[in-house]
Parts: structure tokens; C-alpha cells; sequence
């Protein structure tokens, strides 16, 4: 497959393009049910362009649990068709489409009550995994087990002896998800999608009651364009609403967005070779194996605050400790936080007024002649999300379009990579890498971290790990900045990687170390060296600060005293 860089050449030449001629099909925002709207629409022939108004993912799809699964509680809301269609995608994501970023995780489900728990929870189980195999792509995954206290104290020593009697273990699946959101939106632009971030849509261009188009603003070079489309899709998540006001049509749904927390820890904190998941009482809490540290997530509540940067207060990252501690032998603290995030879940609003309540089905409407909105759904979800979509703009097209064909489409980089990883040992004694680096690389680019493997043979002091992250090598920012789109350091520290959330300074040691690496490929000098570096320094005091303050509306105040944009 034909790989795509995503370099600043090639974002201006996406920006000229899109408004040199007419699009069939302009993709408004960048997530992942946009990037896969618009690698979607470009594998069905399509012209197509995707504008995204800050980074690929900067929104909800950097910001989730990391998860592809079902959705267990669904079930039991007998929720059993968005079951059915989650189970398909997580197998078509961990066998076909991503096997490079998606991988099984274990999950322990500890039984607090004799008999009829047991009886009930391992119903469920029996039948998420029967789905799963009914569908015929949950081979990849091993069944669920019934485990004993004595079994299930070995396979999670962290857990109190008196918080379980017994425990269920099962498998679904995560993934990095902002990482695959550059994927996606690199595999559209190998299939010849145009694609610009940094590019904020200001208004929509009308002829009569027809939207024909969208003004884009390049928000880092300062320019305007005019991007006309025979049809334009906002999939803006919980942006939707706002999107939606510029046409005058607020369309037949409203999106509501409910704020989820997570923390991050170390993985020494909590002693267990399997996730966790535990009931709360108004949803579930997760503790994820995350590399070298644990995930544990998430809240629920409502949020009307800044949309751009929801904040996690003092009394969320509370909740999460006194619940996830309910179970632990060794509590965790304070200090044991390395990270700290909060996103935003797009809701469709109406079913009920608590949002764990709310559907995570989708819906798509067609508010206005040449404009489509989708809205709602979840993670796993989004390549049906992303089916419909481009289906409801078709109808609008007077051309015959094929029909979709993602479910056979790998990603950029999974092509070839069962074969690569098999290989890891031989690529270490060639290139000189040790073979644990060669498998970070593969599980974070597959089969392209060839390029990564290049860029440090044409410079092997890109080799070495940055100094105060050494999870990460020094190829892999100046590979951001080349080939993934990243503009500014913010995106490469937060989610080209996970330095903002996987270090105790938050990336604050590795801010300038990156910057120097990122600027010679993006045209910085000094002086937009240190802007990035301060602008960064700054956002990281702010989050700080915020998650000091008691509730939303002070937290929400203290993370916005920190500058949103940094000039160019």
C-alpha cells in the first residue's frame, strides 16, 4: 500500500486543492468517525476533502478509554443490536483492519455476592462472548473464565481478600486511539482524500436553501478558502450544535456532552496481569493496562462548559480514587497520579436526563439540501458510523457511487504486519535497535515504522530515546512533524504521544527536547521554539491548576487562564 505523508508541503497542497476544484464530498472534522468518513468516502471514488479546525483527534477521539469492545452493560439494557454491531467491529479491527493498534486485554470482573451473581454476571459473559463468535470474528479472542477468590488474588493480587468471593475473566480489546485516528486520516489520503488540520471552518457557503460548500480559515498560515462540495458532512461530535447554528438549521436532534475522566498510574501502584472492571453506582469503572502504566476510568456528568478543554476538577479525580480504592489492598494517593485527561462523549440527548443513561446509538440526518450531519455512536462504532454517513450523502449525488467497502481496507501499516512483528528479532540485528524498541515501533506505526527505521539510518542520533521520556525515540517527533501532521508541539507530546499523560512532569522536561526536533522539519527559528515551549508550559500549569479546584465552574475557569492557539 502506497503510503501517505502528511508533511507541511502536503497540507498546503491539500488546502489549494480542495478549493481549486469542486469535491464531491467535504468531511467537516477530524475524529474518527470523520477520518473515516472521509477514508470512506475516497475508497468508493469519491473526491474528497476533510478539514479539521485543531489537530486529528484533538477532540473526544484522543481522549476516551481507550477501548474497542461491545459494551457489556448494554446488554443488559437488552441493548442487543448495538452489541451485535460493536462485536463485529472490534473482530474486523483486531483480525483485518488494525491488528497493529488494536490487541486483546483481560478484564477481571470481581463477584461480590454467592450464587445468584455468579448465575447472573456469568450469563452475560457467556452470551457476549457467543455474539461475538456468531458473528465470526471473535476467534481472535480466548473465552471468558470463572475463577475462584484463591484464582482470581493471583491473577490481581492488588485486591482486597474481602471484595470478592469469586470473579469472571473476559477479553475485549484497546487501542491508542489518537494514534488511529492519524491513521485513518493517512490511509484517506493514500486513497486520494485531501486532508488539512489546523483549517477551521467560519461559515458555509449557500445558493438559495443549498449548502454547496464551507470557508475554511488555514488557523496557522492565516489564509482563506472557499471549499466548494456537492455534499458537505459535519461530523463534528459534541461540536454538532454549534456546527449546525452557521447553516440555521439546528437539525432534528440535539448532542449533549457528558464529561469522562481518566487517570494514569504507574504500573507498579497496582500489582495484577489483568484489567479491572468494577460497578459503581451509576456506571462501571475500568482500571486498563496501559503499557508501563494503568488507565482508570471513568466518570459520567454533564458538561456546558468549554467544549475544547474540558477540565477534571479536584472532586472528579476524588471519585475515581475512592472507588478504584474500595477494592485495592494498597490504596493509591494523590502522588501515585502521573496523569490526568478529560473528554467529552457526544450524546444524543432526549432518552433520559442522566447521561450514563443516554444512547451511544448514532443517527444521521440530512437537516439541509447538500449537508449531512452524524451525531452520537461510540468508538468502536465508527466505521458504521462513517458507512451511513457517506450512504445519506450519496442519495444527495447525481452520480452511481460504489457501494462501501472499509470492512476490507486495512490501515496504513497493518498490510504485512503479522509478517513484520514475526521478523522483530532480525530488524533489531540489522538496524542496531534493541528488539524491545522494534516492537514499540511496530505496535505504534506496524509495518511504516519502516520509515521510522529510515529516518534514523539516514541520522542515528535520531535513535536514541528522548531524555526525559524514554519510552519514546527522538525519530518518532521528527516523524510526527514529517509525516503524521503534527503543527505543534502540544500535538506531538499529547497525542502523536502520550508524554503529556505517561510522565510525572507531564512533558514539561521533554517540551524544548521535542520542539528542536520538530522545528527544522516545520520551519521554526528560535523564537517560535520558545512560543511552543512556553505555550506548553503553560497549558500543563493550567491543567494542573484546574484539577486543585473543587467543581466544574472553577475548574473550567482555571484551565481556560492558559492561551489556546500558538501564533505562527
Amino acid at each position: 500500500m502506497r503510503t501517505a505523508t502528511l508533511g507541511p508541503a502536503q497540507r498546503a497542497e491539500s488546502l489549494a486543492g480542495m478549493a481549486e476544484r469542486e469535491l464531491d464530498v467535504l468531511v467537516v472534522g477530524a475524529g474518527v468517525v470523520g477520518a473515516g468518513t472521509a477514508l470512506d468516502a475516497a475508497t468508493r471514488g469519491l473526491a474528497t476533502g476533510l478539514v479539521e479546525a485543531r489537530d486529528w483527534a484533538s477532540g473526544t477521539s484522543s481522549r476516551s478509554s481507550k477501548l474497542i469492545h461491545g459494551g457489556l452493560r448494554y446488554l443488559e439494557m437488552l441493548d442487543f443490536a448495538l452489541v451485535r454491531e460493536a462485536l463485529k467491529e472490534r473482530g474486523l479491527l483486531l483480525e483485518r483492519i488494525a491488528p497493529h493498534l488494536v490487541k486483546p486485554v483481560p478484564f477481571l470482573y470481581p463477584l461480590q455476592h454467592m450464587g445468584w451473581e455468579r448465575l447472573y454476571a456469568g450469563s452475560g459473559v457467556a452470551l457476549y462472548d457467543a455474539m461475538s463468535m456468531a458473528r465470526g470474528h471473535g476467534r481472535g479472542l480466548p473465552l471468558h473464565r470463572h475463577l475462584t477468590r484463591r484464582h482470581a488474588l493471583r491473577v490481581a493480587p492488588c485486591l482486597k481478600k474481602d471484595a470478592l468471593v469469586g470473579a469472571l475473566q473476559y477479553y475485549d480489546a484497546q487501542v491508542d486511539d489518537a494514534r488511529f485516528v492519524t491513521a485513518l486520516v493517512r490511509t484517506a489520503v493514500s486513497y486520494g482524500a485531501k486532508a488539512a488540520n489546523r483549517a477551521r471552518v467560519t461559515g458555509f457557503l449557500r445558493e438559495g436553501e443549498r449548502v454547496v460548500g464551507a470557508r475554511v480559515r488555514d488557523v496557522d498560515g492565516g489564509g482563506e478558502y472557499e471549499i466548494r462540495a456537492k455534499q458537505v458532512v459535519n461530523a463534528t461530535g459534541v461540536w454538532t450544535d454549534d456546527t449546525q447554528a452557521m447553516v440555521g438549521e439546528r437539525g432534528q436532534f440535539h448532542v449533549r456532552a457528558s464529561k469522562g475522566v481518566h487517570l494514569v498510574v504507574p504500573k507498579d501502584r497496582i500489582n495484577s496481569t489483568s484489567g479491572l472492571i468494577l460497578r459503581t453506582e451509576k456506571s462501571v469503572l475500568f482500571v486498563i493496562p496501559w503499557g508501563r502504566h494503568w488507565i482508570v476510568g471513568t466518570t459520567d456528568t454533564d458538561w456546558d462548559l468549554d467544549k475544547a478543554h474540558p477540565a477534571a476538577s479536584s472532586a472528579d479525580i476524588d471519585y475515581l480514587l475512592e472507588h478504584v480504592n474500595s477494592v485495592l489492598a494498597v490504596p493509591l494517593g494523590r502522588d501515585d497520579v502521573q496523569g490526568v485527561y478529560a473528554g467529552l462523549r457526544p450524546l444524543l440527548a432526549g432518552e433520559s436526563d442522566a447521561t450514563s443513561k443516554l444512547s451511544r446509538e448514532h443517527t444521521v440526518a440530512h437537516p439541509a439540501p447538500g449537508l449531512v450531519v452524524v451525531a452520537g455512536g461510540k468508538y468502536t462504532t465508527y466505521r458504521v458510523m462513517a458507512k451511513d454517513a457517506v450512504d445519506e450523502a450519496v442519495h444527495g449525488l447525481d452520480m452511481r457511487v460504489a457501494e462501501c467497502v472499509t470492512e476490507d481496507v486495512p490501515l496504513l501499516g497493518a498490510e504485512g504486519y503479522r509478517a513484520m512483528w514475526n521478523a522483530r528479532a532480525r530488524i533489531a540485528a540489522e538496524t542496531g535497535i534493541h528488539v524491545v524498541r522494534v516492537e514499540h515501533l511496530l505496535n505504534r506505526y506496524g509495518t511504516a515504522a519502516g520509515e521510522v527505521l529510515d529516518l534514523i539510518a539516514d541520522d542515528p542520533s535520531l535513535g536514541a530515546p528522548l531524555r526525559a521520556a524514554d519510552d519514546y525515540l527522538r525519530a518518532e517527533v521528527v516523524y510526527a512533524a514529517s509525516h503524521e501532521g503534527a503543527r505543534h508541539l502540544d500535538d506531538v507530546l499529547t497525542r502523536r504521544t502520550r508524554i503529556s499523560i505517561e510522565t510525572f512532569d507531564r512533558g514539561t522536561l521533554s517540551a524544548r527536547e521535542a520542539a528542536e526536533l520538530m522545528a527544522p522539519v516545520l520551519g521554526w527559528g528560535k523564537d517560535q521554539i520558545e512560543r511552543e515551549v512556553e505555550h506548553y508550559e503553560k497549558r500543563v500549569e493550567a491543567e494542573r491548576e484546574s484539577q486543585r479546584q473543587p467543581d466544574d465552574l472553577t475548574a473550567d475557569a482555571a484551565r481556560l487562564g492558559a492561551p489556546d492557539i500558538v501564533p505562527l
